[in-house]
């Protein structure tokens, strides 16, 4: 799937969690596994070069109007089926949103409208 959206990776860190990421031209996927919760996330984040903006996958799907309520995906890794399921619901998501993720602007105002978090980088 990555091929196909033109993603690039996934490039792996274990910085606090383990953590894949893909990256666009305007928008990267980082699906992270978080061992004490027995969860794993799909975060949507965008690098505007003085901030990142992000949020998860399954409210910007919501406020894209491409998923019509929340829990239609699964979360829980406990398990490797639980894993397997969760890794892909999430998998199902990025291609309907992905399209609406291609223009810098419209990805901004998108993320920022399904509640995106900022965060300033370090300037050197």
């Amino acid at each position: 799937m990555a091929t196909s959206l033109g993603l690039t990776g996934p490039e792996e860190e274990d910085v606090v969690m383990p953590c894949a990421r893909y990256k666009g031209p305007v928008v990267e996927y980082w699906i992270s596994l978080d061992y004490a919760e027995g969860t794993m996330n799909c975060s949507t984040v965008i690098n505007t070069g003085a901030y990142l903006l992000t949020v998860d996958l399954e409210p910007l799907a919501i406020t894209a109007g491409v998923v019509e309520k929340r829990g239609g995906i699964s979360f829980s890794a406990r398990n490797l089926k639980q894993l397997r399921k969760s890794l892909l619901g999430h998998a199902d998501y990025v291609p309907r949103v992905h399209p609406l993720l291609a223009e810098p602007a419209a990805a901004e105002d998108l993320m920022r409208q399904a509640g995106a978090r900022q965060w300033t980088k370090d300037q050197p």
